[in-house]
């Protein structure tokens, strides 16, 4: 017995979504619940997936079942299919499992030909409504099946609305009707080399394999990228008997929502048209009317709907987005699915639903797409503006912001400071560009990727930033970029998209963050709902106070390395890595050792009873120190001036220092805690900063709790040369000041050995927090900055991998490590925190993922804290399972 690839309406349920799509699966819920449902069949994803697996033939049997159940649809209605004295006709659509609006095709009236055509005729007296349809079913038929584009089908509507001297469709009367009908036939004959086909089984099965091959068309492809739907996963047909709108005053037909859409609020949303088909809603030809003016003009047709309406959302706990037709008075239902909707509304709607009593809190959590809430937590831009987009780059940081260029970072603080709105625009950003990002509304970088300075300050500030906007080429001197033959200067208004990674001209509308009482509702039921705590990565008592209004639960990574960027401390750090010996170094940290306290003090203070882990310093010393190029080109000029030779000496013997400092591959070289074994005097000076500031603190009465991260390791030694070095200044901290504090030491597992090592690092660890950036770029091989720019995108058009695994974290690759490491360190020591502090921590599917593996916390920037407290939720609920609306 071959495999069923054919439904009836009445053989299905809302279960069968994976089979039926989600479009058969509703219609087959709503046949079984009563309601008025055209009857029908669903031809399921299985045999799409099969007729592509065979080269494009449909499966074994599949024609042989849909031939035997259209004998069941014949008797349903009474009609018979191709039959000219009582015809039954139908639409054929797509049904994927995820809704997927407007992306495939769909054909109605399938079953007309010259004979029930004329059949229709005599048995409805309406020859002008008959041909109305016979022509829309040539046109459609013609643009989905036979590849004929239907503007050829609409020049010959439109000569015939000009000849005749009217506006609308409805208005052609019958005869000349009948003349569009043999004029369209014509057109697909002559673009086609055949005959337009009157069979009606042929129609169906020449249309069924268009939807099919719909699946795979352009903009569906587009739609499931931008979405996250798997391309494996096909398209259902569902061909149901039509019922028709467009027979006459009594009829028509709408789209609405059972709740407004865009607000949330509990009121039909929706508009329909009296005497028309459903495209005409949509096509715009004629305006509709709101769906409330139909208690006017059909009131007991209203009523049936409202009631109908109600149902559906108490059947389905969900807002719906309902299709209608009336035909000759009687409402039929022909789809219902759950409503896109924006961010503002499915808070709402999702907070409502459980106080009307239709869900739980566990599952108004699942009903907001994390990702969705940025849109309420940064400005963006107002979707209806038009906007001259000129170029895009990587999108670094969410937001969007608008003002005048400037190329440098001290006169963005200048114009910054005077109330005006500026965009720093750089090739890249240093730590010297601080106070210019400071000041900006937001920054555009033309090199550099997604962890880029510029990216990272950015995200921990909340400022919108498009980094490795490789199209835009800038030239200091003249004080301008440009993008091809297009020249932006100095001053010139432009705006970016932090979000999307777009470029565009001029100042355009924002709509301000939203917060609403519903938003803060729903993230308290999260945080009662998740088991993982959700901390931020902050570095200044700024960040640490906007990480606890988004609710944050301490900071799971501070970067003691922003602190040094400062311009008033850059030359004390410059002067530690420059010193000649140890004593000079140890003279530079002693002018650091306050500053640092300070630092600390200020960031313990604001996330008081909260632990906050300390990343001892981690980058490169070379990031700290002038650009070589630049110091070449500065001794160049002195050399050809001659104006300053003491000045020039200096120079040249800062570039021979930077020299010998310079590394072939920085990121694999002398950073984390390898400047710890190498210079310990610097670990030392901070640590003894963070000791101080807590006992500092603790005599204050302020509860302190610092815990100590020691960055890149690759095995125990270095944790154990590391912690025992913390332990001691810890002890003398204690004896100085007479002031006893817990001390808390761990660290970071970045690189592939020590996750292959954790058992034997973990006796020495009190906790552990997986870097996932770096991990991800020595697991892959990728240096993320090169990967973005280059070839990443390539990778992921080519299939070679499904997701940035920047963005999403590899669960195959670096997962694997993440889950060795996690039960490897907790079977040395059953009771070690273990946590995640890299960006995929603010990333609702690598959230899920650390639910999975059983992760203590999440750590991600300020801004998407909130975020993390939803997903954590979801991942609670599902078990580590993706969940949210699609």
């Amino acid at each position: 017995m071959s495999k069923k690839y054919v439904y009836l309406f009445k053989e299905g349920k809302a279960e069968m979504k994976s089979l039926l799509g989600g479009k058969g699966a509703n219609l087959a819920e709503m046949t079984n619940i009563g309601l008025p449902v055209p009857p029908g069949l669903t031809i399921t994803t299985e045999a799409c997936n099969e007729y592509y697996e065979q080269g494009k033939e449909f499966p074994a049997g599949m024609v042989d079942q849909l031939k035997e159940l259209m004998k069941e649809v014949e008797n349903q209605t009474g009609k018979q299919f191709g039959n000219p004295n009582n015809p039954l006709l139908v639409s054929v659509r797509s049904g994927a499992v995820f809704s997927m609006p407007g992306m495939m095709d769909t054909i109605l009236n399938l079953g007309l030909n010259d004979e029930t055509a004329e059949g229709m005729i005599k048995a409805t007296g309406n020859e002008r409504w008959v041909l109305d349809c016979y022509r829309r079913f040539i046109q459609m038929f013609s643009d989905v099946v036979m590849e004929v584009e239907h503007y050829k089908f609409e020049n010959i509507l439109e000569s015939y609305k000009e000849k005749l001297g009217v506006h609308f469709d409805n208005e052609i009367d019958a005869a000349n009707m009948r003349e569009v009908v043999k004029e369209y036939k014509a057109i697909a004959k002559r673009e086609t080399g055949r005959e337009f086909p009157s069979d009606p089984m042929e129609q169906l099965l020449l249309s069924v394999q268009a939807v099919f091959r719909s699946w795979n068309n352009q903009r569906a492809i587009v739609y499931r990228k931008i979405n996250g739907i798997p391309d494996h996963l096909g398209t259902a047909v569902n061909v149901q008997s039509m019922a028709y709108g467009n027979m006459g005053d009594d009829c028509g037909t709408g789209v609405a929502f059972t709740r407004n859409p865009s607000t949330g609020e509990k009121v039909l949303y929706g508009e329909y048209l009296i005497n028309a088909q459903g495209e005409d809603v949509v096509a715009g030809i004629r305006t509709p009317q709101h769906i409330s003016k139909l208690q006017e003009e059909m009131p007991v047709v209203f009523q049936q709907f409202v009631d109908t309406c109600q149902l559906l959302e108490k059947h389905y706990k969900d807002m719906q987005d309902i299709e209608f037709t009336i035909e000759k008075g009687k409402l039929y239902i022909l789809q219902t699915r759950n409503g896109k909707r924006t961010a503002q509304a499915a808070i709402k709607i999702a907070v409502e639903m459980e106080k009307e009593g239709l869900i739980d809190k566990k599952t108004a959590v699942t009903r907001v797409e994390p990702a969705q809430l940025d849109q309420l937590l940064h400005r963006r831009i107002d979707p209806s503006a038009k906007l001259e987009e000129v170029a895009k780059g990587l999108p670094a940081s969410p937001g969007a912001a608008s003002g005048h260029v400037v190329f440098d970072a001290d006169e963005a603080e200048k114009r910054g400071l005077n109330g005006e709105k500026v965009i720093l625009v750089r090739t890249e950003t240093t730590p010297d560009d601080i106070h210019g990002i400071v000041q900006a509304q937001g920054i555009l970088t033309s090199r550099g990727g997604m962890t880029s300075h510029a990216a990272v300050v950015a995200r921990g500030m909340g400022k919108p930033c498009v980094c490795g906007c490789e199209a835009i080429k800038i030239d200091y001197e003249a004080a301008l970029f440009r993008i091809g033959s297009l020249e932006v200067k100095g001053g010139d208004f432009i705006s970016i998209d932090g979000s999307t990674g777009r470029v565009i001209l001029g100042e355009v509308p924002m709509i301000d963050p939203e917060i609403s009482g519903e938003f803060q509702q729903l993230l308290n039921w999260s945080d009662e709902i998740r088991t993982m705590s959700v901390r931020a990565n902050a570095d200044t008592p700024e960040d640490a106070a906007k990480a606890r209004e988004f609710g944050a639960e301490g900071i799971g990574l501070c970067r003691t390395e922003h602190m040094f960027m400062a311009q008033d401390r850059l030359p004390v750090v410059q002067e530690m890595i420059l010193a000649e010996n140890e004593e000079g170094r140890q003279a530079a940290l002693d002018k650091l050792l306050p500053v640092q306290q300070g630092d600390f003090y200020g960031i313990l203070k604001a996330m008081e009873g909260f632990p906050v882990y300390i990343r001892l310093l981690d980058p490169p010393l070379h990031e700290f120190l002038p650009n070589i190029e630049e110091l070449v080109i500065e001794i160049t000029e002195l050399k050809i001036t001659k104006k300053d030779p003491e000045a020039l000496l200096a120079k040249e013997e800062l570039l021979r220092k930077v020299r010998t400092l310079h590394e072939f591959n920085p990121m694999l070289g002398h950073r984390g805690c390898r400047l710890g074994v190498t210079w310990p005097e610097i670990y030392a000076m901070q640590v003894r900063a963070i000791f101080q500031a807590t006992a500092q603190l603790i005599k204050e009465g302020v509860d302190a709790r610092p815990e100590v991260m020691i960055p890149l390791i690759i095995n125990s030694q270095e944790l154990k040369m590391l912690r025992e070095l913390s332990e001691e200044i810890a002890r003398q901290v204690k004896a100085e000041t007479g002031m006893d504090f817990p001390v808390s030491v761990g660290t970071m597992i970045e690189l592939p050995r020590a996750a292959l090592t954790a058992d034997e690092i973990a006796p020495d660890a009190d906790f552990f927090s997986y870097g996932t950036n770096d991990l991800t770029q020595t697991t892959l091989g990728f240096s993320r900055d090169d990967a973005e720019g280059k070839f990443l995108p390539a990778y992921i058009d080519k299939k070679i991998l499904e997701e940035n695994p920047f963005i999403v974290l590899d669960r195959n690759g670096v997962g694997k490590l993440i889950k060795i490491g996690n039960d490897l360190g907790r079977q040395a020591k059953p009771k070690l925190k273990i946590g995640i502090c890299g960006e995929h921590g603010g990333e609702p599917k690598s959230i899920a993922f650390c639910q999975e593996v059983g992760m203590d916390y999440v750590s991600c920037s300020p801004f998407r804290v909130p975020i993390a407290r939803l997903a954590a939720a979801q991942a609670a609920v599902s078990k580590g399972g993706d969940l949210g609306q699609k």
